[in-house]
């Protein structure tokens, strides 16, 4: 689970600093920078999957997980000058343990559940153009700092890797025989490159944190604002997709892939594992969409699929095409949340368009249970009101149940598990508020202008009741 970002000089942001939580929603008017926070992650992770290594951040094109243009366009203020830094931290399923051997043949062992990769990138002139150039990769574990940075003479006269602690002492040990002119920059964001080991014999374990990032970006997973209509009628090869598409184009494929290799999933512990497709129908029902969903073959052979639902006031199955355009939208969302693996990133930008704001609400239902059972972390962007209330009302009653299933435990809910934020832009420059979120659901610090007059009412309503009650505590 990511567990902190730190941003400097990207889009609006001039400095962010954000906490997250397994479920994290952040709120705010248009072009209030909510959307850069996830194009950034998405950066990183297309970054890690490009095939070219010499790309030092992979700003992607029209197929991408995200278009972002160039260095220049994505710079704070398009100043071509300025470094664009991170710190990102995450937590590691389950404690890890890494031996190492310090210059001096004394053995070390490193051992943590949270690891941050801090990096800086910059233009750097070669000829007639400017390319990114990483000025310093570091990997903190264990109170342990591994750096590689980048010599105060510039990148002509290499890069230097140092191994700090802030009790213990860790040395390097030069191979021998090997000679070598220098140490390149890190390789893309996150690699050091290979000369480091041709320079020291006790550097293997550096491979360690590189991995651990990886496994970090590919348990990221996206679903974009702007999801693909349905069709009536699909055809499937009987590949299985890694997701559900940025727009949900492999939606219906990913549920067709579940089905023939007979996965099943539960709503919740000690419950029973059903098809991963009554999964799906399930939510759609108890979120108040379709009374019916099944997708099947249309003729045996044919691979040819459609997928026919039943709406609430009609006993007769009909194509997903014929009904509310809300359903074709949110399936995508259902499916990826249970498509992907368990410990997955799920990035979602409005997932509440085109939906009755009741169904808004019960997707904070949605993500909640989801999270607690299948062990995701949600990080949402978001207009809607509706949904931020029912996260809101459900820390207050600290539970959440699966609908339809309330005879079954419910989840425990507090305000550890939510972080709220609050995305505006003054002047060019982002500004992140985090909604303070107390055990009572009542968010204290309002922001102006937040989602408008009615939340503005609801907001001062708020503030009165907590001001009462502290009132009546201290008398």
């Amino acid at each position: 689970m990511i567990t902190r970002l730190r941003l400097t000089n990207f889009k609006a942001w001039k400095e962010l600093k954000i906490e997250f939580a397994p479920v994290t929603g952040m709120f705010g008017a248009n072009s209030a920078g909510k959307s850069s926070l996830l194009q950034f992650l998405l950066l990183l992770k297309q970054t890690r999957d490009a095939t070219d290594r010499r790309i030092v951040l992979e700003f992607g094109g029209p197929d991408g997980l995200a278009n972002l243009g160039s260095y220049r366009e994505v710079v704070h203020g398009h100043d071509s000058s300025a470094d664009i830094s991170w710190r990102l931290a995450w937590r590691l399923p389950k404690e890890r343990r890494i031996a190492a051997l310090s210059g001096d043949g004394r053995p070390v062992t490193l051992s943590g559940q949270e690891i941050e990769t801090h990096c800086a990138v910059g233009l750097s002139e070669t000829g007639r153009s400017s390319t990114p150039i990483a000025h310093r990769l570091t990997y903190r574990f264990d109170d342990y700092q591994f750096t590689l940075v980048q010599s105060e003479n510039g990148p002509k006269k290499g890069y230097g890797l140092d191994i700090s602690h802030e009790n213990q002492e860790f040395t390097l040990k030069r191979q021998q025989g090997r000679p070598f002119d220098r140490i390149p920059p890190p390789v893309k964001t996150h690699l050091f490159p290979p000369e480091v080991k041709w320079a020291y014999q006790n550097t293997d374990f550096l491979s360690d944190f590189e991995l651990e990032y990886e496994g970090l970006m590919d348990r990221i997973y996206y679903l974009g604002p702007l999801r693909e209509y349905p069709l009536r009628h699909y055809d499937w090869s009987g590949a299985s997709p890694a997701d559900v598409g940025s727009r949900g184009e492999r939606a219906i494929h990913a549920i067709l892939a579940a089905a023939a290799q007979e996965e099943t999933r539960s709503l919740q512990p000690r419950a029973w594992r059903r098809p991963f497709q009554e999964i799906i129908a399930h939510w759609l029902r108890e979120l108040g969409l379709v009374d019916r969903f099944a997708t099947a073959e249309i003729g045996s052979g044919s691979n040819v699929y459609q997928t026919r639902v039943t709406a609430n006031s009609s006993k007769t199955p009909t194509s997903l095409t014929d009904v509310g355009f809300g359903v074709s939208q949110i399936l995508p969302v259902l499916v990826l949340l249970y498509y992907v693996p368990r410990g997955s990133v799920v990035l979602l930008e409005q997932p509440e368009i085109h939906l009755h704001p009741a169904v808004q609400s019960r997707l904070a239902d949605l993500f909640l249970c989801v999270a607690k059972h299948r062990n995701l972390q949600i990080i949402v962007e978001s207009h809607s009101q509706h949904l931020l209330q029912r996260l809101q009302r459900r820390v207050a009653e600290q539970q959440v149940h699966v609908p339809g299933r309330e005879a079954y435990p419910a989840f425990m809910v507090s305000s550890d598990d939510v972080r709220l934020y609050f995305s505006s832009v003054s002047g060019g420059v982002g500004k992140l508020e985090d909604l303070q979120l107390n055990h009572w659901g009542e968010i204290e610090n309002w922001p102006d202008g937040f989602f408008g007059d009615e939340m503005e009412e609801i907001a001062a309503i708020s503030s009165a009741t907590l001001r009462r009650k502290l009132a009546g505590s201290s008398g």
